[in-house]
């Protein structure tokens, strides 16, 4: 079974209301087995429009990544992201 993992490029507007963000997400990660292999570190723009903070989240599938994504936990923290971030995320298959 192949790996899902979700990109996410984020600009974040209020880094304090955004924190309430990373709380609430938090269960919604635990549950579906969510590995973090990037999270907001130093990047390098090589083409297009960067955001200021890029995510890289490994789940154990791609149903673990779209069960987190449409749970009740991670739609609670979503509603507190967009107030506070904008940004683009894609859910994409491993090889």
């Amino acid at each position: 079974m192949a790996k899902g993992y979700w990109i996410a490029r984020i600009d974040v507007r209020d880094a304090e209301g955004y924190k309430g963000y990373i709380t609430t997400a938090k269960p919604a990660f635990e549950r579906f087995g969510a590995h973090f292999l990037a999270r907001g570190g130093t990047f390098h723009q090589l083409e297009g429009t960067a955001r200021g903070r890029n995510v890289v989240i490994e789940f154990p599938s791609v149903q673990h990544a779209l069960d987190c994504y449409n749970s009740a936990e991670y739609q609670a923290a979503k509603l507190i992201r967009q107030q506070y971030a904008d940004g683009e995320m894609v859910i994409v298959e491993g090889a």
